[in-house]
């Protein structure tokens, strides 16, 4: 047990110091990545298919999700909400500027801080969440204003 602990902390240690490279691989990527302990990634274990399915996933939903809200907000904003044409428009152009803008954000907190696939896991809730409280503002009639004598 001592030594697995050891031969881990040798591992971490040369993968700090950036020494654990292709030549000396062995079962690591050699990337400098970690795992949510802060050990070296084993190569078999990470990446490929496995990362890119979760990633085409969410981003196949977010786009469906995107396009169908971005074509139906005129007419909810508008009809439902009882928007003027021009309070209507700013919103849709504001709500698009943040769609737009909010992925530099992510880029931000993904290269310094979370990584990848944190960013995107903590992304996509916020997103879900937000479709959640316009779908409860869309269905329930608690959340609706109500309608314009």
């Amino acid at each position: 047990m001592g030594s697995q602990e050891e031969e881990r902390l040798l591992d971490k240690s040369l993968l700090e110091h950036g020494t654990l490279n292709n030549e000396i691989l062995g079962p690591y990527t050699g990337d400098v990545s970690v795992d949510i302990h802060g050990n070296p990634v084993l190569r078999h274990n990470t990446g490929n298919w496995r990362a890119c399915t979760f990633i085409l996933g969410t981003e196949c939903c977010e786009f469906m999700a995107f396009t169908g809200i971005g074509i139906n907000l005129v007419i909810y904003l508008t009809k439902i909400l009882h928007e003027g044409h021009a309070s209507a428009a700013r919103s849709i152009t504001t709500w698009q500027g943040t769609c737009y803008l909010t992925p530099l954000l992510g880029a931000v907190l993904a290269d310094a801080y979370w990584g990848r696939y944190w960013t995107i896991a903590v992304f996509s809730t916020i997103y879900f969440i937000g479709m959640g409280a316009l779908t409860l503002s869309a269905s329930v009639s608690a959340f609706k204003p109500p309608s314009c004598v």
